[in-house]
C-alpha cells in the first residue's frame, strides 16, 4: 500500500486543541480535495515535515469531523514542537490508522483519549531525524 501524503498551508483554527493542551495545525484542504483523497475519518499515527525548518516530527493526524460541505477537517498535533505554523507549508504522512473519529461527551474524556492517542503515536512511529 502506498502511504498517502497530505500537504497544505497551515491556517488559523479556532484554538480548541490549544485550549485542551494539544495544539493542532489546521491544514488548507485544497490539495486534499484536488488529490481526491479517500481517507476514512479517524486518528492516524505518522510523521510531519515542517518545510520552513526542514525537520521531521512525529504527528497525530486528525481527519474529521465533516464541515457543512461534507469535507473533513485536517488537523495535526505535532509532537515535540512548540511554535506557530500559520502560513507555513506542512506535509503529513499518515501511515497507521489508530481509531475512528468520534465525538466525546466531556472534555475530560476527550483529553484522556488524546493522551492515549499521543502515547500510541510515540510507540508506533520511529524516532524522526532532521534532514
Amino acid at each position: 500500500m502506498i502511504t498517502p501524503i497530505i500537504e497544505g498551508k497551515v491556517l488559523k483554527g479556532d484554538g480548541y486543541g490549544r485550549k485542551l493542551g494539544f495544539p493542532t495545525a489546521n491544514l488548507d484542504r485544497k490539495q486534499f480535495l484536488k488529490d481526491k483523497m479517500d481517507l476514512p475519518l479517524g486518528i492516524y499515527a505518522g510523521v510531519a515535515f515542517l518545510h520552513h525548518i526542514k525537520k521531521i516530527r512525529k504527528v497525530a493526524i486528525i481527519v474529521g469531523p465533516l464541515d457543512k460541505k461534507k469535507i473533513p477537517k485536517i488537523e495535526a498535533h505535532i509532537l515535540d514542537f512548540k511554535g506557530r505554523l500559520y502560513g507555513k507549508k506542512l506535509t503529513l504522512y499518515p501511515y497507521k490508522f489508530l481509531r475512528p473519529f468520534e465525538v466525546f461527551k466531556t472534555e475530560k474524556i476527550l483529553i484522556a483519549q488524546i493522551k492515549k492517542d499521543v502515547k500510541r503515536v510515540e510507540k508506533e512511529v520511529a524516532t524522526p531525524v532532521s534532514i
